[in-house]
C-alpha cells in the first residue's frame, strides 16, 4: 500500500481519513480501512472507536485485505457515503461506509430535518474482480478505555456492554478482540454492522442494508440538490455543504465544530481541544455559508436551538454549548490515553465556554438580521431580548475580553471584538427599527481607528500592540467604516507576516500556549475575500486554488495544514474551513458574474444577492440534476422490520 507522510504511532495522519455520519454520529475511516473514531448515538457520546487517540486502549473496526494492496477512494457523488476501492495481484474490491439516514415518515416531502437515524456504521465489502483474502479485527472501546469491554461471542457476531457487531460470517473472540479472515471471489460481499446496543434478529438486519443504503444515498442527493450555487466550484463547494450538513445535529439543531476532540495544532503538544461542541460564532457563520447556497431549514433549526438554550438576560449567555443545550461544559483531561502522535493531554469539555468574548453579540444580530431579511420575524419577547443585549453591548463595548482564537492569557482590547460590538449594534437598529445606539457606533469607530491601527496603517490584533491577527481580514465583510487604504495595508502585512505557501498564520506573537502551529485554513479563504473586496481579483483567484489543493484527497478540511509537510492538523472535518471555502467562491462567483460592487453591503445584501443569481440558474440546475422521488429516502424503521 502506498502511504503519505504519516503522523501518528497506527500509520496514519490526519489528511488519511475520510468522515461519514448521519447528522447523530460521526465516524473517521482511514485510507487503509480501518475505523479509527466512532460515535454512534450522538457526536458528543463516548466513543466505541477512538484508536486516533491511542492505539494501545482506543477502540477499532478493522477490515484490510491480507495482501499487498493499494487504495483509491471518493464519495459516492453527491453524498456522504464513502466508497474505497482495494486493488491487488489477486483481484478489485469496494468497501462502502454509511451510517444510515432517511426522512422521518411523519415529515413533510421537502423536510430534511425531521430525520429518521440509526446508531449503526455499516460496511460492506464486494469483490469486483479476481478474488481477496481479508482480515477482519474489532476491539471496542468502552468509557474511553477507562475500564475493559465484556466481550462475547454472539449468533453470527460479537457483543459487549453497550454495543453489538454483526457480521455474515462467524466471529472469534479472544479476550477484549473479535477477528475473522474471508476469502470473497468476484461478485462476492461481505457486510458488516457496528451497533449502538443491541437491535433486532442479525438475519432482519443484515438483509435490510441494501434497503438502507439506498434510502441514505438518496437522502444526501436530494439533500445537495437543493443547492442553488452554480459556481466555477461546484465539486468543492458541494463537498463543503456535505461536511457541515454532517456536523449538524438533528435531534436539537446544534452545528458541532468538527467532529473529534484532541486532533492537535501542535505535534506532540498540548493544543488538544474538545470540537464536538456547538460554538455559536462558527455556527452563525455556517449559517451564513448554508444560506448563501440557498438553505434555509437549518438558519431557523439552530434558531430554535438558540433561542430555547441561550437566552437570559442577554443573548446568548455563553459563546459555546453543548449539543443538547448543556452550559457546564467543564474540560477534563484523559491522562490514561498517549494522545494523537504522543500529543497530550487527550481533552473532553471545553473551559472556552467561561470567556467572555464580546464578538459573539455581533455575529448573532447579523446572522439574524440576514434571517429577517430572508422573511423571517422575530416576536416581542425575542425583540425585548435583543434590546437587553444591545444595550448591554452599548455600555461595555469598551471594556476588555477575550479573542477570536480564545487564547487561554488575560483579557485584551482586541480589535475584532471592538469591530463586532459596531456590528451588534448597527445590525440591532436594522432589528429594532431604532436609532438609539448611532453615539456608541461612532465611538466605537474613533476608539478602533485611534488605538486599534498601526502607525503603518494596518489593523492591529489588540490595542496599543503591533501584531498582526489574520481575522482582521474579516473587516470588509462585516461592513466596519475603515479609513481609506487600511484594508489593503494589512493584507500587505498579512501577506509579509502570516503568508506560507500553503497558506496563512492565525497570528504572530505569543498566545499563553506551547508550540508552533501550522497555517489555519479559514484564515486562507478569508484572504480571498478581502482580496477580492481590495479589487485584486486574480490574485484572490489563485490564492483560492492553491488553498483547494490542500485538500485530502476526499475533499476534506482539519483545522490547519502544517507548512512543511503539507500534514492536517487540529480536529476533523473542521466547520470553520469549510463554511470559508463556500463564503470565498460565493463571493468569486459574484465578482465574476457582477462586478465588484456586488460585495458591499452586508452578509443580509449579498447572501440576498446569491438568491437573486441561484434564481436565474435554477432552470439550468434542474435540467442537469433531476429531481429524486421523495418517497425514496423515508426511513420507516417499522417497514422494514427494524422498529
Amino acid at each position: 500500500m502506498q502511504r503519505p507522510s504519516t503522523a501518528n504511532r497506527a500509520g496514519l495522519g490526519i489528511r488519511d481519513y475520510a468522515a461519514i455520519g448521519n447528522c447523530h454520529g460521526v465516524a473517521l475511516i482511514g485510507c487503509d480501512g480501518r475505523v479509527d473514531w466512532c460515535a454512534l448515538q450522538a457526536f458528543d457520546a463516548d466513543p466505541v472507536c477512538f484508536r486516533l487517540l491511542d492505539e494501545r486502549v482506543g477502540g477499532y473496526l478493522d477490515i484490510r485485505p491480507m495482501a499487498p494492496f493499494q487504495v483509491t477512494r471518493r464519495y459516492v457523488p453527491h453524498t456522504n457515503v464513502l466508497e474505497t476501492t482495494f486493488t491487488s495481484s489477486s483481484g478489485v474490491a469496494t468497501l462502502t461506509d454509511f451510517m444510515p439516514l432517511g426522512r422521518d415518515p411523519a415529515a413533510a416531502a421537502d423536510d430534511f430535518i425531521r430525520v429518521q437515524a440509526l446508531p449503526w456504521l455499516v460496511r460492506m465489502i464486494h469483490v469486483t474482480r479476481g478474488e481477496m483474502s481479508f482480515k477482519i479485527g474489532m476491539l471496542p472501546g468502552v468509557a474511553w478505555g477507562e475500564r475493559e469491554p465484556r466481550v462475547r461471542g454472539i449468533e453470527q457476531g460479537m457483543a459487549w456492554d453497550g454495543g453489538t457487531l454483526l457480521c455474515d460470517v462467524p466471529i472469534e473472540v479472544h479476550e477484549l478482540r473479535g477477528s475473522c479472515a474471508v476469502t470473497l471471489r468476484e461478485g462476492e460481499r461481505l457486510r458488516l454492522v457496528l451497533m449502538a446496543g443491541s437491535g433486532p434478529a442479525p438475519a432482519v438486519v443484515l438483509t435490510q442494508l441494501d434497503r438502507l443504503l439506498a434510502i441514505t444515498v438518496a437522502y444526501w442527493k436530494a439533500w445537495s440538490g437543493r443547492s442553488g450555487y452554480q459556481g466555477f466550484y461546484t465539486q468543492a463547494v458541494e463537498r463543503s455543504a456535505l461536511a457541515l450538513k454532517l456536523l449538524t445535529y438533528a435531534p436539537t439543531g446544534a452545528i458541532i465544530a468538527a467532529g473529534t476532540t484532541s486532533l492537535p495544532e501542535t505535534l506532540g503538544g498540548g493544543r488538544n481541544w474538545d470540537y464536538r461542541l456547538s460554538w455559536v460564532r462558527d455556527s452563525t457563520l455556517t449559517l451564513f455559508a448554508l444560506s448563501a447556497l440557498g438553505y434555509h431549514e437549518e438558519p431557523e433549526e439552530f434558531r430554535q436551538f438558540l433561542f430555547d438554550r441561550g437566552a437570559g438576560d442577554i443573548f446568548p449567555t455563553q459563546i459555546v454549548y453543548g449539543i443538547n443545550g448543556e452550559t457546564d461544559l467543564t474540560e477534563r483531561e484523559l491522562p490514561h490515553l498517549g494522545g494523537y502522535g504522543g500529543s497530550r493531554p487527550v481533552r473532553i469539555g471545553n473551559a472556552a465556554h467561561r470567556q467572555r468574548q464580546l464578538d459573539v453579540y455581533g455575529d448573532v444580530m447579523d446572522w439574524l438580521m440576514l434571517r429577517q431579511e430572508l422573511g423571517g420575524s422575530l416576536d416581542p419577547s425575542e425583540l425585548a431580548l435583543l434590546r437587553r443585549t444591545a444595550d448591554y453591548v452599548a455600555e461595555h463595548w469598551c471594556e476588555r475580553g477575550q479573542g477570536f482564537w480564545e487564547e487561554r492569557g488575560e483579557p485584551e482590547h482586541f480589535v475584532y471584538g471592538k469591530m463586532m460590538c459596531w456590528v451588534a449594534l448597527d445590525r440591532a437598529q436594522v432589528l429594532l427599527e431604532c436609532r438609539d445606539y448611532e453615539d456608541a457606533m461612532r465611538a466605537i469607530v474613533e476608539d478602533v481607528h485611534q488605538r486599534g491601527i498601526s502607525p503603518r496603517g494596518w489593523l492591529r490584533k489588540y490595542y496599543d500592540h503591533d501584531q498582526i491577527d489574520a481575522v482582521a481580514l474579516r473587516a470588509p465583510i462585516i461592513d466596519f467604516p475603515l479609513p481609506p487604504d487600511c484594508l489593503q495595508a494589512t493584507i500587505d502585512e498579512v501577506m509579509t507576516q502570516l503568508a506560507t505557501p500553503r497558506g496563512i498564520y492565525r497570528y504572530n506573537g505569543g498566545d499563553g500556549l506551547d508550540g508552533k502551529e501550522g497555517s489555519f485554513v479559514a484564515c486562507g479563504f478569508w484572504l480571498v475575500d478581502a482580496l477580492l473586496f481590495a479589487g485584486k481579483t486574480q490574485q484572490a483567484r489563485e490564492w483560492f486554488e492553491t488553498l483547494l489543493r490542500q485538500a485530502n484527497d476526499v475533499g476534506l478540511y482539519a483545522e490547519e495544514i502544517d507548512t512543511e509537510s503539507g500534514s492536517f492538523l487540529g480536529n476533523f472535518p473542521q466547520a470553520l474551513s469549510h463554511l470559508a471555502l463556500i463564503h470565498a467562491a460565493v463571493l468569486l462567483d459574484f465578482v465574476e458574474h457582477s462586478g465588484g460592487d456586488a460585495l458591499q453591503g452586508t452578509h443580509a445584501d449579498r447572501v440576498q444577492h446569491a438568491e437573486r443569481m441561484m434564481e436565474e440558474a435554477s432552470k439550468a440546475r434542474q435540467a442537469l440534476r433531476p429531481g429524486i422521488d421523495a418517497k425514496t429516502w423515508v426511513l420507516d424503521l417499522a417497514e422494514l422490520g427494524l422498529a
